[in-house]
C-alpha cells in the first residue's frame, strides 16, 4: 500500500515510477550516497532492484559494481542484498551486515571505517571522487518541494547537495507525524568559510525541519511502504546489569563530588544490551530532567522519555527493535516534541560535543592494560563493524566511558590483554573502562597505575594472575619504564587463540 497523497508537490509527481526503472538511472562503477543510519531511513525498494539488475547482468558475464557511501549501517534490503550479488566495490563509513562483512574480511570488498562526524566534510572535500547518484529514504515532499526526513537523517542532507542525480523513496509507511521532528541546519562550510555551530543546548533548534532539494536533480521518485528492520535486542543479562551498576554508582559519586549536575550532563550511549542496560538502570537512578546528545535512539530511551527521566533527546536516527519501533510508531505524537533529529554532522561535530559536555559511554572489544581501545577489530585484523561515532564523543566528551564483559567466547577471550592489537582510541582518550567485575577510574593515573587499576578492577579472574604476571615482568624487563612492555609476548595471547581458539 501506499499513499500519493504523500507526493504534494505537482511538479514532481510526473517522476514516480517503479523501482526497477529507477534502479537504471544507477551506472556501472559510479557512487551512490545512500540514505540510513543504524537500520534506520535506508531506502528499501532501490537498492533490491538494482541487485537483481546486477545479478543479471553478472549471469551475463558483464561487471557491474558500484561504490556505496551511506550514514552508518544499513538493512538487509540494501546492505545485505547488494552483497549477495557482489555489487559494491567499496564501502563507506560503517557496516553491520554480515555478508559485507565477511566480503571486507575476505579482501572481496574494499572499505574505508572513519569517524562518522567526518562523512559529510570529506564529501565536500572531494577527494574521495564525485557523488553520482543519492538514493534516500523521505517520509513526504511537500507542495513546495521540500523533503520531509524519515527515521533517519544521517548524511541525507549532503548527499542531496552533492549528488548528479537524485532517486527518492517516499515510504508511506514512515509515520507522517515524523514532520517537525527534525532540525536540518544549513550553515557548515569547509575553512576558511567555517563559523561556530550556534548550538548550545541539547534541546537547541538552529536549522529547519525539511530537506531541500533541486528539483532538475530529481530523476525518480519510488512509492513505498516498508518498516526499517532492524533486529530484536536480546534482554541484558546479569554481566550487563552489573556493568550498569557500575557505571551509575560511578555518575552518583560524581554527583556527590559536585562534577556532575543532579541531572547529569548530555547523555551519549553507544548501541547495544550493555547500553540497554545502563539506560534501563537509570529509570531507577536518582537523576531527573536528564538530557541526551547522542547518535541514536534506543529502546531504553524511550523509557525514558516515556517516564519523564529523559526531558529530551537529540540524535540524528532511530535504533530500536521492532517491538519498540512499533511503540514509537504507535504514539509518536507523544514523543515528538521530545526528540530532535539532525545530520550527523551536527549530532557528531566534535565542537558540540565538547560545548555541551556529554557523558560518553561505548563499548569496546578490547582494553589493554594501559587503557587503550580497540573497537573495531578482532584480533587485530577483521573488521566488526567500524569505530562509528565512539571517537567523535570519546575525545571530545566531558567523560569518556568505555564498557564491556571481560570475557568473550565463553571465557577464551580476555577483553583486557597486555596490549591492544589495534588502536581506536589511544589512552589520552579513554578515562573510564567498566567491566561486570568493576570499574576503573583512569583519570589522572599515570600508566603504571592505570594498569595495577585496570588488571585488579577490570580483569576477569581467571586472566587477572596472568595480567599481573606480564605486568611484573614487563617492568623488570622492559625497554623502557613509562609504559613498560615486552614486546616478544605483548601480542602473544592473540596468536595463542589464532593457534588454539583460546587465549588460555
Amino acid at each position: 500500500m501506499t499513499d500519493s497523497n504523500r507526493i504534494a508537490c505537482n511538479r514532481l509527481r510526473s517522476k514516480v515510477m517503479s523501482a526497477d526503472d529507477a534502479a537504471r538511472f544507477i551506472e556501472s562503477g559510479t557512487t551512490v550516497g545512500m540514505s540510513g543510519f543504524t537500520g534506520s531511513g535506508y531506502p528499501k525498494a532501490v537498492p533490491v532492484a538494482l541487485a537483481t539488475r546486477i545479478d543479471a547482468e553478472h549471469d551475463a558475464g558483464r561487471p557491474f559494481r558500484v561504490r556505496v557511501w551511506t550514514g552508518a549501517s544499513t538493512g538487509p534490503e540494501l546492505d545485505g542484498a547488494l552483497a549477495k550479488v557482489d555489487a559494491i566495490e567499496f564501502r563507506l563509513p560503517y557496516n553491520s551486515d554480515p555478508t559485507v562483512r565477511d566480503k571486507i574480511n575476505r579482501g572481496q570488498m574494499e572499505y574505508f571505517d572513519m569517524h562518522l562526524s567526518q562523512v559529510a566534510p570529506v564529501a565536500w572535500q572531494g577527494f574521495l571522487g564525485p557523488l553520482d547518484t543519492a538514493v534516500v529514504e523521505i517520509t513526504a515532499i511537500r507542495p513546495d518541494g521540500s523533503l520531509v526526513p524519515s527515521t533517519s537523517v544521517g548524511n541525507n542532507k549532503t548527499w542531496l547537495e552533492r549528488a548528479s542525480k537524485v532517486i527518492l523513496e517516499v515510504n508511506s509507511w514512515q509515520n507522517a507525524a515524523l514532520e517537525g521532528m527534525h532540525d536540518i541546519y544549513y550553515g557548515t562550510a569547509l575553512p576558511p568559510h567555517r563559523s561556530p555551530i550556534p548550538l548550545i543546548r541539547p534541546d537547541g533548534r538552529i536549522g529547519q525541519p525539511t530537506l531541500r532539494v533541486d528539483p532538475d536533480k530529481i530523476v525518480a521518485i519510488v512509492e513505498t511502504h516498508a518498516p526499517d528492520r532492524n533486529l530484536p535486542f536480546s534482554q541484558p543479562d546479569e554481566v550487563a546489569y552489573a556493568i550498569a551498576g557500575h557505571i551509575i554508582e560511578f555518575l552518583q559519586h560524581e554527583v556527590k563530588k559536585g562534577r556532575l549536575p543532579h541531572e547529569l550532563l548530555p547523555l551519549q550511549s553507544g548501541v547495544g544490551n550493555i547500553p540497554n542496560a545502563v539506560l534501563k538502570g537509570l529509570l531507577d537512578a536518582p537523576f531527573e530532567n536528564m538530557t541526551s546528545y547522542t547518535e541514536v535512539v534506543q529502546d531504553g530511551m524511550l523509557d525514558l522519555l516515556e517516564t519523564g527521566k529523559l526531558r529530551m533527546a537529540s540524535a540524528t536516527a532511530f535504533s530500536l527493535s521492532p517491538d519498540a519501533a512499533e511503540k514509537l510508531n504507535a504514539n509518536l505524537e507523544r514523543f515528538r516534541n521530545k526528540i530532535i533529529l539532525r545530520p550527523q554532522e551536527i549530532s557528531n561535530h566534535p565542537e558540540v560535543i565538547r560545548r555541551l559536555g556529554c557523558i560518553a559511554m561505548n563499548g569496546l572489544i578490547e582494553a589493554d592494560i594501559y587503557g587503550n581501545v580497540n573497537s573495531t577489530h578482532v584480533m587485530g585484523s577483521r573488521i566488526q563493524n567500524g569505530i562509528g561515532g565512539s571517537g567523535d564523543f570519546a575525545r571530545n566528551a566531558y567523560v569518556s566511558i568505555f564498557m564491556t564483559p571481560s570475557t568473550a567466547k565463553g571465557g577464551k577471550i580476555s577483553a583486557i590483554v597486555p596490549q591492544c592489537s589495534h588502536v581506536d582510541h589511544i589512552n589520552q582518550d579513554v578515562q573510564v573502562i567498566v567491566t561486570e567485575y568493576g570499574l576503573a577510574d583512569l583519570r589522572g593515573l599515570s600508566p603504571k597505575q592505570r594498569a595495577e587499576t585496570i588488571i585488579a578492577k577490570c580483569a576477569h579472574p581467571d586472566y587477572r594472575p596472568a595480567l599481573a604476571d606480564y605486568f611484573k615482568r614487563a617492568r623488570e624487563h622492559s625497554y623502557g619504564q613509562h609504559a613498560p612492555a615486552l614486546l616478544t609476548e605483548s601480542l602473544s595471547w592473540h596468536q595463542r587463540f589464532i593457534e588454539t581458539g583460546s587465549m588460555k
